[in-house]
């Protein structure tokens, strides 16, 4: 794709979400590129319509309209996103597959970044939104974060550089070959090795043990009792060892 990224741009002091702007600028045909980011969001969310919580002017918080090249969409996306997140971020960081990037602490993995897809692949687009703890003091945040965010402590000053950086990231993770990407992804995949349920229907949950990442960007669990699980999307859980 081109170097379009981040043009044109809405920057605002406060909204509600830069997903559900940079949605509706899709819709009316913002072009590929499109970038909405603001200081403060009022409903931001995650996946599951988790909020994501950032005190005002201290997160990176981000949202591209993404159309169609001439192969179609990125199909590992979320992950490429991810991995360039990383790559602004520096080598402590990791993936906790499919969308989050982390650190580690001694208490477990601690949430830096989270990334959320949205969109009409029927259309021909997709909203790419992430949210990175830039500047943010863990003190401010809600009580129930403290344990599990962290940031890279940079100052507010340094949003923007961070934002022109993740930017440069995205073009060129997004123009290389899928085993490229897959590469990077596994070298800094968060959970090989590390115990984890996920919810298969009806009520009823897996564990296994995290055992890499296939070909296709999809999760393998080498499942308690025997055999292996391969997971395309949904959420998995860390179990305390």
């Amino acid at each position: 794709m081109p170097d379009t990224l981040g043009h044109p741009r809405l920057h605002l002091r406060s909204t509600d979400s830069t997903n559900e702007r940079a949605r509706a600028l899709a819709m009316a045909g913002a072009p590929h590129g499109t970038l909405v980011s603001a200081a403060e969001q009022t409903a931001g969310r995650g996946r599951q319509g988790r909020r994501w919580s950032a005190p005002a002017g201290s997160a990176l918080l981000m949202s591209l309209v993404l159309r169609d090249a001439p192969t179609g969409l990125p199909p590992l996306l979320p992950l490429i996103a991810g991995v360039a997140v990383c790559d602004v971020a520096g080598e402590h960081a990791r993936i906790k597959w499919p969308n989050d990037v982390v650190l580690e602490r001694s208490a477990g993995l601690a949430k830096l970044a989270g990334i959320l897809v949205e969109g009409r692949p029927q259309d021909g687009w997709a909203v790419l939104g992430i949210g990175l703890n830039v500047a943010v003091s863990l003190a401010e945040l809600p009580p129930e974060l403290h344990a599990t965010a962290a940031t890279l402590g940079r100052p507010p000053s340094a949003i923007e550089p961070t934002l022109r950086e993740l930017l440069t990231a995205l073009e060129r993770r997004m123009a290389q070959p899928e085993e490229c990407l897959l590469e990077a992804l596994r070298a800094r995949d968060a959970l090989e090795g590390r115990d984890v349920s996920w919810d298969v229907g009806a009520g009823r949950v897996m564990h296994g043990r995290a055992a890499g990442i296939d070909g296709e960007g999809r999760l393998v669990v080498a499942v308690a009792g025997g055999g292996r699980a391969t997971l395309s999307a949904g959420e998995v859980h860390l179990l305390r060892r």
